[in-house]
Parts: C-alpha cells; sequence; structure tokens
C-alpha cells in the first residue's frame, strides 16, 4: 500500500495528543563549529527517547480491534520497540518484542519497564525476525514492521510537518537513515510541500544500506559492523521506504565511527542533550565537512533518539576527547632515579597540560635498569596542543612512543 501525504496529515491527527510536538530550537554553538545556520529537531525529548514512538502510535490505532486484542509482536534493536511497549501500555495492547543481542542494555530494560514482554535472540536484526515470525504463526500475533509497514512510515513523516511549521524558511534537512523508514515518510512530506528544500541522508560508514540499495536498484543485504550507530544497523532498508527515499532524497553520505562519536561529545557539551550513535550522524557530517555547500544556509538536523548506554557514553566521552586532542596518551622514557618523575611533570605543566593519570613500567623498560616507562594520560587543549606538548618533552630529553 503506497503511503500518501494525505496518509502523514491523517497520522498526525491521529497521534496528537498523545505525541509530543518536538522542539526545534535554533543552535547558535553548532552553527559557529559547522558554518550553516542550525536548528536541530529534538525528537529525543519524546517520553521513549525516540522518533519511533510516531509510527508506533499511529500504527496501534489503525488495527483492528481483534487483533489489538490479540496483541503485537516487533523485531527490533530497541527504539521501535520501545515506542510500541510505551504507547501499547497506554492503548492496553499487548505487545512482544524480539532483540537482537547487539541490543543496548538500556534499551532492553527500559522496554521490560514499560510492560513489553522482551526475548532477546539472535545475532543480528535478520535472526530476531525469523524468531519474530515463528511466534507470529503460533500466537496468532500482528507483526508490526519497524521502518517498512506503511502506518509506520506515515507516522514518521509527521516529524517532516512539524520542522515546516517551526522552521518555514528551511533549506535542507539532514536526517539518519538506516532501514528508512524516517527518511521515507520524511522526505515524502517535505518534498510533497516545499520542493525546493534538500534532504540529505546520513549513515555510517560501518551501515550503508541506503548507498548499498542506490547501487544495486533495490534493497540489499549489507554485512553487519560494530557500529556506534546501533540504531542504523538494519541490514537492508524496506522495500516501502525505498521507494519513496530513492525518489526524494537528494543526497546520501556516510560519516566514519570517530566523528559519529565527536558529534555525540559536541551534542552533550554544546547543546546538553543526550544522543545515541545514529542521532549524531547528521552534526557529524556536517563537522566532517561531508556537505560544504551547506555553509551559510539554513539548516534543520534531525536528532531522533538519545537512548544511548551509559557505559557506552562514558566510552564515547573518552574517545571523542581523543579525537578532539583534548585526551593523549604517551610513554616516556625517564629516569627511575630520584626526581626523574619530577623532571616530567614540570615539563607537562610548563606547556599548559593537565596529568591525569601515570603508571610506571619497569618490568618491560629495556635492558637499561636505570631507566623507567612512564606510560602518561594527559589533558590538553586541542591537537594544536598536544603537539606542542610532545616537541616540548623532545626538547627536554624525553623520548616518546605516542598511543594510537
Amino acid at each position: 500500500m503506497p503511503v500518501s501525504l494525505t496518509d502523514i496529515r491523517a497520522a498526525a491527527r491521529r497521534i496528537a495528543g498523545g505525541v509530543i510536538v518536538s522542539p526545534c530550537p535554533t543552535s547558535i554553538p553548532l552553527s559557529e563549529i559547522t558554518g550553516a545556520r542550525i536548528s536541530c529537531k529534538l525528537d529525543n525529548f519524546q517520553r521513549t527517547g525516540s522518533f519511533k514512538e510516531r509510527g508506533a502510535r499511529n500504527a496501534l490505532l489503525r488495527l483492528p480491534a481483534a487483533a489489538k486484542k490479540r496483541g503485537v509482536i516487533a523485531a527490533s534493536a530497541g527504539n521501535h520497540a520501545l515506542g510500541l511497549a510505551y504507547h501499547g501500555r497506554l492503548l492496553g495492547i499487548p505487545v512482544t518484542v524480539v532483540m537482537p543481542d547487539y541490543a543496548p542494555l538500556i534499551k532492553i530494560t527500559t522496554c521490560q519497564r514499560l510492560g513489553a514482554t522482551v526475548l532477546v535472540h539472535g545475532q543480528d536484526f535478520a535472526a530476531a525476525r525469523a524468531q519474530a515470525d515463528a511466534l507470529v504463526a503460533e500466537k496468532d500475533l500482528t507483526y508490526i514492521h519497524g521502518f517498512d509497514a506503511p502506518d509506520i512510515i506515515a507516522g514518521q513523516g509527521t516529524i517532516g510537518l512539524e520542522i515546516l511549521r517551526q522552521v518555514p524558511d528551511v533549506d535542507a534537512i539532514v536526517c539518519p537513515v538506516g532501514g528508512g523508514g524516517l527518511i521515507a515518510g520524511l522526505s515524502l512530506a517535505v518534498k510533497s510541500l516545499r520542493p525546493r528544500v534538500k534532504i540529505i541522508a546520513v549513515e555510517s560508514t560501518c551501515t550503508g544500506n541506503f548507498a548499498a540499495a542506490l547501487r544495486a536498484g533495490r534493497p540489499v543485504n549489507v554485512a553487519r559492523r560494530p557500529t556506534l550507530a546501533d540504531g542504523l544497523a538494519t541490514l537492508t532498508m524496506g522495500a516501502n521506504a525505498f521507494a519513496l527515499a530513492r525518489r526524494h532524497v537528494d543526497e546520501v553520505v556516510a560519516v566514519s565511527e570517530d566523528w559519529i562519536s565527536l558529534a555525540i561529545l559536541r551534542m552533550l557539551e554544546l547543546e546538553k542533550t543526550v544522543v545515541e550513535g545514529a542521532a549524531a550522524t547528521p552534526l557529524a557530517a556536517m563537522m566532517a565537512g561531508r556537505l560544504p555547500q551547506l555553509r551559510g544556509k539554513k539548516v534543520v538536523l534531525v536528532v531522533g533518539g538519545g537512548n544511548i548506554d551509559p557505559a557506552i557514553l562514558s566510552r564515547v566521552i573518552e574517545k571523542g576527547l581523543v579525537n578532539d586532542g583534548r585526551l593523549t596518551r604517551f610513554t616516556a622514557v625517564i629516569s627511575d632515579r630520584p626526581g626523574g618523575l619530577a623532571v616530567l611533570a614540570r615539563v607537562i605543566a610548563d606547556a599548559g597540560a593537565s596529568i591525569k593519570d601515570i603508571e610506571h613500567d619497569r618490568a618491560f623498560s629495556g635492558p637499561d635498569v636505570s631507566a623507567v616507562h612512564a606510560v602518561c594520560t594527559i589533558e590538553t587543549r586541542n591537537r594544536a596542543h598536544v603537539a606542542a606538548l610532545h616537541r616540548a618533552l623532545k626538547k627536554n630529553g624525553f623520548p616518546l612512543v605516542v598511543a594510537k
């Protein structure tokens, strides 16, 4: 069943009151670092922390009464499951979700807390989907596809209607793409009303579903690789989503994991908001210089979710600091006699850097028993500061081995 602008408008009326109209504020700091006039569509402010609530509520409300009573099931890495669990509870519809084993723990536990039956099964989305299909046949449940069901696409498209009302003079919208439900609905809504607005899709270099589908002319399976953007790791685009997106999306770009981690850090520091990897990809694309044509333009970044595992977030912050040149590690050879460490510390302090951690390595420091390896983790201002620190250490006679 094709999706139309009429379907998206009907979905907007249907979900009103159950899903918030998320804010879309202008960001002065993100505008300064990207050179564009940036606004952020903050759908991580939804109750479950994701835009997926839009499609989930729309699809649940569209079910026949008998199907509502029997319940629904879906395979999901997390956010679609959260949306179904939350709105299923509000609407009195039983929800079962099958999650692959890479699903973040925060999404699994939140789903359970919202009242869904959660089954963790399989190493990828395909295995989780196969298990869900088996339960559909066994228990006569209704399967709700997380990114390709027409009602889901129509629900996600409501975000496009909101953006056009909130930023009526927008020049471009930069949006993550994984399975394609969000960008399919958004691009259909926006291009139907404002054809001149550019729609740009962003994926991780570790996912690449949309780019692969465009090359093949149809959705194809893409081997899963570890990525911070777990919400984009669906293995393939949906057929309905691809048919819509290929007609309405102007460009697709990919960003590396390093840029995604740095974008998460920037959102935390500059926007004071927590985002997951998939939601950080639009900012990552802008920061990485992948979209130079948008400099000076009014650009909306779709911030689709904030459900990142706190343990992962702490590691991402540290990786972001490393990529930003604000945390560096090196091994310096120092004298093991009194005062050797003090000389090293003085050089570091004189360079304006701060020692976070020093570990002595005597056992593996080579044949010179009077020398010791000092493994130093240092806080710095930026990459130029790191380079200046390294020069100062070498000038003062400290051979360095720099961690990569």
